[in-house]
């Protein structure tokens, strides 16, 4: 499924973190990975540089880059690393680089450091969320994060295509590090309901809980089918907080979700969850796009 991982870099911890879950990932699937840096000259000029910068400014950005990708490169075990330092703005770059490469899977570390040539930060891996045609493992600075090992993997369903395109890239890295899978959904009572009085019929309800129970099911036979262990969760309440909730209960390795088309992370189990989950998960989130129709 992934034979080629991309690492963005731009020398800070959150970058490291990311690379260290991509060379894992990288070892299951026997993938080649590639570690790149985006020079932004024009934000590392500043808005006042109205007569351009010199070469010796540039060069001074350039060697700054090769510093990260190699010390990105020295954590790699093995021969079948690649490497690039790049110019342009970093999301146009890092998008560019995956169509021209085919490129399977993007690693990146979100809020990293401010400043004018520092870009692994949320706006740039949103960015990249949001256009990328492939899966983008988003890794935040957390002590959960530090975790390289998947042995839970949580996939949230609510049984939409959104939802759906997330499914097999979570079994497949469940298959390969033989993880238990938990299949989650969330009944949006607070979409669902028309005012703050409101209280659902049960009928309505109760038909909202059970296609989450065959949602989450289906997911789970699926996993069973590979040999895996599947625990399965419905709940009622605020998807966004309800998964962070679960995930952290579980001890979630890893959650793999739909975020519902490139046009933006738009409404997922009836909510912005994507976008919440990706912001304030402790575990690292395996976000896959929905395939365009043709």
């Amino acid at each position: 499924m992934y034979d080629t991982v991309l690492v963005p870099t731009d020398g800070t911890e959150h970058a490291e973190r990311a690379a260290a879950h991509a060379q894992y990932l990288a070892t299951m699937f026997d993938a080649t990975v590639h570690v790149i840096t985006v020079v932004d000259v024009q934000a590392a000029a500043g808005p006042f540089d109205a007569g351009g910068v010199d070469t010796a400014f540039v060069e001074r950005l350039e060697a700054e880059g090769e510093r990260a990708v190699a010390a990105i490169e020295s954590t790699f075990d093995g021969d079948a690393i690649e490497t690039a330092v790049l110019r342009g703005r970093p999301e146009e770059a890092i998008l560019d680089y995956t169509d021209e490469h085919g490129v399977d899977l993007i690693a990146m570390g979100t809020h990293g450091r401010t400043g004018v040539n520092r870009y692994i930060s949320g706006s740039v891996t949103e960015a990249v969320v949001r256009h990328a045609e492939v899966p983008v493992l988003t890794v935040r600075k957390t002590a959960v994060s530090r975790v390289t090992e998947y042995d839970e993997i949580m996939i949230p369903t609510d049984g939409s295509a959104a939802a759906g395109a997330a499914v097999e890239h979570g079994l497949a890295v469940a298959e390969r590090t033989d993880a238990r899978v938990h299949a989650v959904n969330v009944v949006n009572v607070s979409d669902l309901a028309t005012g703050a009085d409101y209280t659902l019929p049960t009928e309505l309800l109760q038909t909202f809980q059970e296609r989450g129970q065959r949602v989450t099911e289906e997911i789970a036979a699926a996993a069973r089918d590979r040999g895996l262990d599947a625990v399965t969760e419905v709940r009622e309440g605020f998807p966004g907080q309800d998964l962070l909730d679960y995930a952290e209960t579980a001890e979630i390795d890893l959650i793999a979700m739909g975020t519902a088309g490139r046009t933006g992370l738009r409404r997922f189990l009836l909510g912005s969850t994507a976008e919440r989950v990706i912001r304030h998960a402790d575990a690292p989130v395996l976000a896959v796009t929905e395939p365009d129709e043709e």
